[in-house]
């Protein structure tokens, strides 16, 4: 199955620094675009239609798309492990703090069945708008991702990930000893699209957006009613 996980700040024309909590980005920082070439990349590049929109939710921060994901696979709408393509300015693989040594090293050692404990994280401080999907990964519900940048978009993915240039697989020193107990952690391909124009897939089950308020300006909300015109929420 394939799921689509968009951001608003994808649709800008820079990337916004991080506004402070109950804050917005100042409008100088980034121009939304407009609302013609949001519909071209949704329709051409994603194959999404508004005469037969895809199931799916918007939220606030990023990280609820880890409820919905497990919401629908409780439901069994959706089935994992699920390929997911990230269209987002961030990677949300926690490059910045806490970084993603609680994942690589407190994460993996539970059994893969216990992982995904997303309440107990996010009470913890743990989990996070701009980690969640390196959660999601050491949870064992993704088996390919594909990221689709901002072209404004900064490098932001943690080495630490990387197997080789075309594979991520999360690994440490003490998840490496639970291997006999939890088995080998799976090797996921990744591609990258700094170039969005250069990519193209259709086929999705699910498409989730994030309105993630603290990276958009104010003025780019008026997108949010043109991108849910290709959702069925549900």
């Amino acid at each position: 199955m394939r799921v689509l996980d968009l951001d608003l700040d994808f649709f800008l024309s820079d990337c916004c620094p991080l506004a402070p909590m109950g804050e917005r980005p100042l409008e100088s920082c980034a121009v939304p675009w407009t609302q013609e070439a949001v519909r071209d990349f949704l329709e051409k590049r994603c194959g999404l239609s508004c005469e037969n929109p895809t199931p799916g939710r918007i939220f606030d921060t990023h990280d609820k798309a880890l409820d919905f994901w497990q919401e629908q696979m409780e439901s069994g709408r959706l089935r994992a492990p699920f390929s997911v393509v990230h269209v987002d300015a961030h990677a949300d693989l926690a490059i910045g703090r806490p970084g993603p040594d609680f994942v690589l090293k407190a994460v993996l050692t539970r059994s893969p069945r216990s992982r995904a404990a997303i309440a107990d994280y996010r009470k913890g401080r743990k989990l996070d708008e701009a980690n969640y999907l390196l959660f999601a990964l050491a949870f064992r519900w993704i088996d390919a991702l594909t990221l689709v940048r901002n072209p404004r978009s900064k490098p932001d993915i943690p080495a630490v990930i990387w197997e080789n240039e075309k594979t991520i697989r999360l690994r440490s020193d003490i998840s490496t000893l639970m291997e006999g107990a939890n088995g080998r952690e799976p090797s996921i391909p990744f591609t990258v699209f700094d170039d969005y124009t250069r990519f193209a897939m259709e086929g999705f089950d699910f498409v989730t957006l994030a309105h993630s308020p603290r990276y958009a300006p104010a003025s780019a909300d008026k997108l949010l009613h043109i991108v849910g015109n290709y959702l069925k929420l549900c």
